[in-house]
């Protein structure tokens, strides 16, 4: 008898013990990154938000108040590659939207591969300049291919890098038409997003569309000098560019709504026990490259208004489909990129403009005084300067020395505060001090000579691009998990994006992206 109750006792306490520790996965993963959201404006704009948005996350889920990016030279592109490879530049390939291509001496985008071709779209894209796995692709490995992926944002790039390489379909708005575009390398368009494309696309309602304030003036908290400021939008009256300005206003976030909701009611989404993932974007930036998100007036103001809105609408849609119990949800930013215009002479900041072509230019004539006639300097981009490597071999010198040369000479430039070469990022020592820098370039798509500008500093744009002051401090972003049995709580200590994908893959039990190498966050549930 005593043996048998020993027994019972063992049973039941190694019973209880697997009963906990097993939680059941997710019927479907949602992941939303709403590009250019300020975890900052989440709190000061909070008198505006209703009760099923923000406020929502807050109460229901595990909110991450400060998420850091690893790298530097943040972008979407490079953003969404990171939160949904695990991983770096350095490792996934995706160094920015764009980068030189030194074979061929032109920007290329991150996404360009001329083997696919497009579904509503004379674009040719692919997600196969991303050189690791995402969480996706690891889903679809672990479920041999059952478990349902598809992707939905404004942007291409935002699109297929977070639906990964093994994915049923990724859509994202075609700028010049209004339909919702897609790529052969998916495989065939979906029935479902084909009609939606012919009886409900945004073209047939772009003549109706207007953004204007949700609420009247009084409720938002204006700077003084905008007490009598307001706004008006309407797209169909720019016939050649009424798309593209209303893919940077927060409406376009409702016909992501839209086209997830299709998704959820007219694809097998969720409705079995092998796991599914949905991943969307959202945008939360300036409209058409307005500087006056950057002191908070009331376009940004009435930007979040409609994006608490649609949080709210679009967890009102998986809890009504599938049931929040049975979805991993999943919010956090790109980031914020402010490109507002410099203040630094109005407030007496110390600043002054960088020349990028003048800069490469005179390089150039220095390499030439150095060791002989030539045209050493192939081309430049983005504040990197790429040499040319066929007259390098030709003269018979050593390339990591005339990148030394080139340091030397480019630390003398007014406006600049470190200049690293390829050769101390890829072989020399690690420092704290260059780990970002590291972490952001890759070999083959990074340049010889990468050049950080002084804060305050603006870089002037070249080929019709924006200047750029340069910031190093950037406004938090923030990261919330909810559904599937997480703990609701409030954590202000900085966690790293790249802990997002090993996190999620946790919960599902399954292999972490490929180039991961960091770990999941623990005691969500």
């Amino acid at each position: 008898m005593k043996g048998l109750l020993t027994s019972l006792l063992t049973v039941l306490t190694f019973g209880g013990i697997q009963a906990q520790s097993s939680p059941a996965t997710p019927r479907l993963v949602v992941g939303l990154t709403i590009d250019q959201l300020r975890g900052d404006y989440l709190e000061a704009f909070a008198s505006l938000y209703g009760e099923g948005g923000f406020k929502r996350l807050w109460k229901e889920g595990r909110m991450f108040c400060h998420v850091e990016h690893t790298f530097a030279r943040v972008d979407r592109a490079s953003a969404i590659a990171a939160i949904h490879s695990g991983t770096t530049p350095s490792l996934n390939g995706i160094i920015g939207n764009e980068w030189m291509d030194t074979a061929k001496l032109r920007v290329v985008g991150s996404t360009d591969d001329p083997q696919f071709m497009g579904y509503y779209t004379e674009g040719n894209h692919a997600p196969t300049r991303l050189l690791a796995s995402t969480i996706a692709d690891e889903l679809k490995a672990a479920t041999q291919g059952k478990g349902l992926v598809y992707s939905i944002a404004p942007h291409c790039d935002a699109a297929l890098f977070s639906a990964g390489h093994a994915a049923d379909g990724a859509f994202w708005l075609n700028p010049y038409t209004g339909k919702w575009s897609g790529t052969t390398y998916y495989g065939e368009f979906p029935y479902w997003a084909s009609q939606y494309n012919d009886r409900k696309a945004v073209d047939f309602r772009m003549s109706d569309i207007v953004w204007e304030p949700f609420f009247p003036r009084s409720m938002y908290t204006l700077l003084p000098d905008d007490r009598t400021a307001g706004f008006r939008h309407k797209f169909d009256n720019d016939r050649l560019l009424k798309y593209r300005l209303f893919l940077t206003s927060p409406l376009v976030n409702d016909e992501v709504n839209a086209l997830a909701k299709e998704a959820l009611t007219r694809s097998p989404l969720g409705v079995d026990d092998t796991t599914d993932f949905l991943a969307l974007t959202y945008y939360a930036g300036n409209y058409a490259s307005s500087p006056s998100s950057a002191s908070g007036g009331m376009e940004i103001q009435d930007a979040y208004v409609r994006i608490d809105r649609s949080i709210a609408e679009l967890l009102e849609q998986l809890d009504r489909k599938i049931g929040l119990q049975h979805v991993l949800f999943f919010l956090t930013s790109t980031g914020y990129e402010d490109n507002s215009v410099s203040d630094s002479a109005t407030y007496k900041i110390p600043g002054g403009e960088f020349h990028l072509n003048r800069c490469a230019a005179l390089l150039n004539m220095y390499l030439m005084a150095t060791y002989g006639d030539g045209k050493y300097i192939e081309t430049h981009n983005d504040s990197q300067i790429y040499l040319n490597h066929k007259l390098i071999e030709q003269k018979q010198l050593n390339a990591a020395d005339v990148q030394e040369k080139c340091t030397e000479f480019l630390m003398q430039f007014s406006g600049v505060n470190e200049v690293y070469s390829a050769h101390r990022l890829l072989t020399g020592a690690w420092t704290p001090d260059n780990e970002k820098i590291r972490n952001g370039y890759h070999r083959k798509h990074s340049g010889d000579l990468v050049i950080e500008v002084l804060p305050g500093w603006t870089v002037v744009g070249e080929n019709g691009r924006p200047d750029k002051t340069v910031r190093y401090a950037s406004p938090p972003a923030p990261l919330v998990f909810m559904g599937s049995g997480i703990k609701p709580d409030v954590i202000r200590t900085p966690v790293t994006v790249d802990r997002i994908a090993p996190t999620v893959a946790h919960f599902l039990r399954i292999r972490a992206p490929n180039a991961c190498k960091a770990s999941p966050l623990v005691g969500l549930r």
